[in-house]
């Protein structure tokens, strides 16, 4: 384990006890988890066994039906391959701290997985004040840990790739499995039975209206063979036709790595393996995608337009084109109803309801027509990031809180001054229609959908 990747949250002495507990929450898979590596490798160790704990709570903010659905068939896969390497999973429900808390207590050493938004960083700072054993947190859902690529919030892209490719490298190596040593099936710990999903979303107080996804179905194995199919019939295509709405060139993996269901490293290394140039696939896999964790890492106002988190041109120029005249103005309910009057964005919307996915070019233009269609730019960044976690698999993360900061020109560059947008970045129907097959489009949602 690079020494890099452990970030100790308490210190304590590793004594005497009954088992090593890895408390899952980010890293929602058995295999490719340097988190669960680094536990077995520490129990093994000290010559104890080890538990792997999940609690799931309906204090995550914004979270639904749907995102409990797929996220409860992944810890179904989850628990099955634990058991295969004589590890007990032991899922919960209700408070997190408290649960943690109560199970810490004839723990060894406790381990997790890192997290970066806001209330994942709270539930572990607040079991650290609470225990007395060592409590260690491994970096599993980046490549690169944040606090390593850089030690400040980045401007953009550019400033921070060259940070992270530098140290690509040293963090993609693969580390070296070990095979536990005790057996912890048969420690009596209580937990919930993972057998029926319906069953265990009913005893959480989330909001049920947003169906399952129906195109997609949550796990590893999924994940991978999503990969797969990636690699095999789309990744020569993607470097042409990735960003183009009508070919549906894309992995569908977002989802995926938003509950860490697989390894970005895994990702990249089996990308790197087919020997396909993959340059615009790996940039927002790593420089993009690992941009946004620093975003919500060193800017804890993430989540709010009226924190500092846009570039002085960008609130200058809003704020000057704030009272200019919009032609159309949207309620939420037209919004959720997919009721404009641009065929475009109301494809967009109905992928998105429908499914939980959307294109990541028509991701943008969707968000620039929230802008232009709201009484005001902060209203238009809470709709955004209300039907983002509403309905997208992949809403509530890191990737999500950038990408809606990007409408109003975080991470991006002053353009040419208009109407409504000011200097940020603009984007409209005849653009869509120069570049892409739009109809075709509209008529890939409406059959798949």
């Amino acid at each position: 384990m690079i020494e890099e990747k452990i970030k100790v949250l308490r210190e304590g002495n590793v004594k005497a006890n009954k088992y090593i507990i890895y408390w899952m929450q980010s890293a929602q898979r058995a295999k490719n988890n340097p988190a669960l590596n680094y536990a077995i490798k520490k129990a093994n160790q000290i010559e104890v066994p080890l538990i792997v704990f999940f609690n799931l709570t309906d204090q995550f903010p914004d979270a639904n039906y749907r995102h409990y659905y797929f996220m409860l068939e992944g810890l179904k896969e989850v628990e099955k391959e634990l058991a295969k390497k004589g590890i007990k999973f032991v899922v919960k429900i209700g408070d997190p701290t408290k649960n943690v808390t109560k199970l810490i207590k004839d723990a060894v050493f406790l381990i997790s997985d890192r997290g970066y938004l806001k209330i994942e960083r709270k539930w572990k700072e607040e079991v650290a004040e609470n225990i007395n054993c060592r409590f260690v947190l491994i970096n599993t859902n980046t490549i690169v840990p944040v606090d390593i690529a850089s030690d400040k919030e980045e401007y953009a892209a550019y400033t921070i790739r060259k940070k992270i490719t530098n140290k690509l490298e040293r963090f993609l190596r693969k580390p070296e499995q070990e095979k536990l040593k005790l057996n912890s099936l048969k420690i009596k710990l209580n937990g919930i039975n993972l057998g029926k999903i319906e069953e265990i979303i009913k005893q959480l107080d989330i909001d049920m209206e947003i169906e399952k996804s129906n195109i997609l179905i949550g796990g590893r194995n999924q994940a991978v063979k999503k990969l797969n199919n990636f690699i095999k019939e789309k990744l020569k295509k993607y470097q042409e036709y990735g960003s183009n709405p009508d070919q549906n060139i894309t992995s569908y993996l977002s989802p995926y790595l938003h509950f860490g269901q697989i390894s970005p490293s895994f990702i990249y290394q089996k990308v790197q393996e087919s020997g396909i140039g993959a340059e615009d696939f790996l940039e927002q896999l790593v420089v993009r995608r690992e941009l946004s964790f620093n975003f919500v890492y060193y800017n804890q106002n993430y989540d709010n337009l009226l924190g500092d988190i846009l570039p002085n041109w960008a609130v200058k120029t809003l704020n000057e084109h704030q009272a200019d005249q919009k032609e159309n103005i949207y309620s939420l309910q037209d919004l959720e109803n997919h009721d404009t009057h641009d065929p475009y964005w109301n494809a967009a919307q109905k992928e998105m309801v429908v499914s939980g996915y959307m294109n990541g070019y028509m991701r943008m233009y969707w968000g620039k027509k929230l802008l232009e269609w709201t009484e005001n730019y902060q209203s238009a960044f809470q709709r955004i990031l209300y039907l983002n976690n509403k309905y997208l698999l992949d809403g509530r993360d890191p990737n999500g809180f950038a990408g809606a900061a990007w409408i109003f020109g975080k991470h991006d560059r002053a353009w040419k001054e208009r109407k409504i947008f000011g200097k940020v970045r603009y984007m409209n129907k005849a653009g869509l229609e120069r570049k892409f097959n739009m109809k075709k489009y509209i008529n890939r949602v409406d059959n798949l959908y």
